[in-house]
């Protein structure tokens, strides 16, 4: 059995300076932005610590491991086999997103989001000048699922691409095999394109099934094209690698098509971190996924009994929690007020579309006793 991860102590996080530890002041617990409190895997901390000794913080060269490491990993994890030919690396998801929408759609065209959904997939269409069409997520007792009839309707209707988050976030949804199947289907029967965010893929719980979206039929690898990332599961993002997979000539030649200053975009201490993680971070990545299932039960519990009436299906995927705090009537905001009255940091449910009112997210990658407060805190105001 493997032994859960352990967070790093309140007093060295406060020392840190990124987004999550340096935007409020310290009387707040920040569980909103994507990062977690853990400390660097080893295999990645000795290669950046070699890197800083030699000076090794140059330009990324033309070649590298790092198309390998990637493959090795996913047949390792998923039993995916992806030809390192086809892998090309940017500095982030976000980067890849807007230059693969760019690449597929002009300015105008339609593609399809599906709320309540990670908030740059609303912010995109800004600078790739397309319309956002969302088609909302089925909630339903089992959870949450992709509308795909109203995506059938929406292609059919003019919309060219459709950006996927598999797993979703904020719902830790892992569309099944079937689901994406059958989109890959619908995407090829109308004419459309797949960008497949899948940045929180080596986050599947225990019991839970990651499928590449490129895996799930043989029109996917057709129409699709896989962004990843090392940079959530490791929690790198800071420096900046991403990547682009794809599965057939026709998509490979829309991503090789990208102009190359993307690819110069791309941090070499993030391909330094991404190769030593994907080469070497199995077991610190196993411990992590056991901390995050723990903290996973944990939450739960303690929002029964802190926050009656907030309502959570766990995900199957990542450290995001989507929780529903309608009927708690703190109206559309809810994380507003925990934040000014409990001081906790949490996500506000409308950045995620309109499906959020009500809702707020809550990141539960770090330590249970910050967890344990942080819950505690918020159910002083139920």
């Amino acid at each position: 059995m493997t032994t859960p991860l352990d967070a790093l102590p309140l007093e060295t996080l406060r020392r840190r300076s990124s987004t999550k530890w340096a935007t409020h002041p310290h009387d707040v617990l920040p569980l909103f932005v994507a990062e977690t409190d853990f400390a660097l895997a080893e295999p990645i901390e000795r290669a950046l610590a070699e890197a800083l000794r030699i000076g090794d913080t140059g330009y990324v060269p033309p070649k590298t491991r790092y198309p390998e490491a990637f493959t090795t990993f996913a047949a390792r994890r998923w039993g995916w086999q992806v030809d390192p030919a086809r892998v090309r690396t940017t500095c982030d998801v976000m980067m890849a997103v807007a230059e693969l929408i760019r690449a597929v759609a002009q300015p105008g065209e339609k593609v399809v989001i599906t709320s309540p959904v990670y908030p740059p997939f609303f912010d995109v269409h800004e600078e790739s000048r397309t319309q956002a069409v969302d088609v909302p997520l089925v909630r339903g007792d089992a959870g949450w699922s992709l509308d795909l009839d109203g995506i059938d309707r929406a292609f059919a209707d003019g919309a060219v691409a459709i950006l996927l988050c598999n797993p979703h976030n904020p719902t830790g949804t892992a569309h099944s095999r079937e689901t994406l199947a059958e989109l890959a289907r619908i995407a090829e029967r109308r004419g459309a394109i797949v960008i497949s965010d899948e940045i929180h893929a080596p986050l599947a719980m225990p019991g839970a099934t990651f499928t590449p979206f490129l895996q799930a039929a043989p029109e996917a690898e057709q129409v699709g094209v896989s962004v990843q990332s090392a940079s959530k599961a490791f929690n790198l993002a800071g420096l900046k690698c991403a990547h682009m997979a794809t599965a057939s000539d026709r998509m490979t030649t829309i991503v090789q098509g990208i102009p190359m200053e993307v690819e110069w975009r791309t941090g070499l201490f993030g391909i330094q971190a991404g190769i030593a993680a994907f080469e070497e971070g199995d077991d610190w990545l196993d411990a992590l996924v056991a901390r995050l299932a723990a903290n996973q039960t944990l939450l739960v519990d303690l929002l029964a009994e802190h926050v009656p009436g907030a309502a959570y299906q766990p995900g199957d995927a990542g450290f995001l929690a989507w929780v529903d705090m309608n009927a708690l009537g703190w109206g559309d905001a809810p994380a507003q007020r925990i934040l000014d009255e409990a001081r906790v940091a949490l996500v506000p449910g409308l950045s995620f579309g309109l499906a959020g009112a009500g809702f707020a997210r809550i990141n539960y990658g770090t330590g249970p006793e910050i967890l344990t407060e942080a819950v505690e805190r918020i159910g002083r105001l139920v």
